[in-house]
């Protein structure tokens, strides 16, 4: 092959290389005139080859050259000032007249003597990049609408004494300890205190401590360098890093181990951490927020948890209430949850029935407010309009020995023999009158319990409410 046909397959293999390329490739002559334009510019600007050679770039609009409008003109051109333009990221205006947004590279091609006789530009195309960041940015704000104080429902006087500390919480920089059950909703407070707090633009990292192992959980927490382990190829951060200047929120801290609570003491102490494999100590700058459901101090005075780091944490308590202690917002609740299952299913429940309603307030939701989250959304699955009614339920709820009044109830032996009046009385005064209590602690129903009363002459409401 002569030298001649070496440059014809040079020239035409770099024709291929740029006519296959992602990124759009045009490049102008020493007059400024558009020279080659491949397909993907074709793609990008919609213009063809043939509507842009011997056009300036001018065509393009471009918002940003060197700071300035497009020039249209080489020679006053900021490339012949700079020799190159890399990295910016800009907008160029389609043929049919909306804006692309692309990164834009430029470069001068000198000639002999040091003189530009041309100039090769690359834009790449971030329209799939810019939906993506839309998308992120649409589910952080979907996030923190969810978080919202509003979004916490409860009008009893306990859960307003819960919003006025959640506010106090939001508004400090404090060390914050939530208790809680499983399911009264610990998470939601945790992301309220943060998204109404100074940092709210700042990252909240949330660990679930139970969910990993001790090595796992100090990897996860503190990071760790490259061979610090099997497996660890390169340098990591941990969560304390990553949330810097923002939010940590250690879900079931009465889980971590005695090493763990070591360490997670002198983060609070000192405000540092090492991470695993290095003596170096690294400042950080965070606000920790625990949760458990356990109690800690009996924790504490059973050895297992450190005394020193459970002040550390307790700084400002909240105490999230299980729903038994407040079910007058059960209503609330119920109508919150069918609102949102009725966006997302697309249906048009109307409530809950009276029967179902009545099953629903004397069920003691050992489970919380996420058990009554989830006893809706069953409903939501059988029901496909009106009102939720009995048999839309859990089997485990539907299984309190509620018998409607037309219906005779058995008695058990055993009942019949250890239930006196005297005794129902007395657990009557116990339960504050609560039939449905006073039902689940004999083992019968509540409507057993009121044929028991009637038959007794016992009032059916407290003689101190009258």
């Amino acid at each position: 092959m002569t030298g001649k046909d070496h440059e014809l397959w040079d020239a035409r293999f770099l024709s291929q290389i740029i006519a296959s390329m992602a990124d759009g490739v045009f490049s102008l002559d020493a007059d400024g005139k558009i020279s080659s334009w491949n397909p993907s510019m074709e793609r990008i600007s919609g213009y063809s080859s043939g509507e842009a050679l011997d056009k300036t770039c001018a065509i393009l609009q471009c918002s940003r050259c060197f700071e300035m409008e497009c020039p249209a003109n080489l020679k006053e051109c900021g490339i012949l000032t700079h020799g190159k333009a890399g990295g910016s990221e800009c907008m160029v205006r389609h043929k049919e007249g909306y804006d692309v947004p692309v990164i834009k590279n430029a470069r001068a091609v000198y000639g002999d003597e040091d003189t530009i006789i041309g100039v090769v530009e690359t834009l790449t195309d971030l329209t799939d990049l810019k939906k993506a960041r839309q998308k992120a940015e649409e589910a952080a704000s979907r996030l923190r609408e969810s978080l919202r104080f509003d979004n916490i429902i409860g009008r009893s006087h306990i859960m307003q004494q819960v919003f006025t500390e959640i506010r106090v919480a939001a508004n400090s920089y404090a060390t914050i300890l939530i208790d809680g059950e499983s399911g009264t909703g610990k998470e939601l407070v945790a992301g309220a205190i943060h998204y109404n707090s100074s940092v709210s633009a700042k990252p909240l990292m949330t660990v679930n401590c139970s969910a990993l192992s001790e090595s796992l959980l100090e990897s996860e927490l503190f990071g760790h360098v490259r061979g610090a382990f099997t497996g660890a190829v390169r340098d990591r951060k941990g969560r304390f890093e990553e949330a810097d200047g923002g939010t940590v929120f250690l879900d079931e801290i009465g889980e971590i181990s005695p090493l763990i609570q070591v360490k997670l003491l002198r983060v609070l102490q000192e405000r540092e951490i090492e991470r695993v494999g290095e003596s170096r100590r690294r400042k950080i700058n965070i606000r920790i927020i625990a949760a458990t459901h356990q109690d800690l101090y009996q924790l504490v005075q059973k050895g297992h948890f450190r005394e020193d780091l459970y002040y550390r944490l307790k700084v400002f308590p909240i105490h999230l209430p299980p729903l038994r202690e407040h079910k007058e917002d059960i209503p609330l609740l119920i109508n919150h949850f069918i609102r949102n299952q009725n966006k997302i299913t697309k249906k048009k429940i109307k409530g809950v029935s009276p029967t179902a309603m009545r099953i629903i307030m004397d069920h003691s939701w050992p489970g919380n407010v996420r058990e009554l989250e989830n006893a809706i959304e069953h409903a939501f699955v059988l029901r496909a309009k009106g009102d939720i009614d009995v048999f839309d339920l859990p089997l485990e709820i539907r299984q309190m020995k509620y018998q409607p009044p037309d219906r005779k109830e058995p008695e058990s032996p055993r009942s019949r023999k250890k239930l006196t009046k005297s005794v129902l009385i007395e657990i009557l005064t116990a339960c504050d009158w609560n039939k449905a209590e006073v039902g689940r602690q004999v083992g019968l129903s509540r409507t057993a319990i009121w044929k028991y009363m009637k038959k007794w002459d016992i009032p059916l409401k407290s003689p101190l409410s009258e």
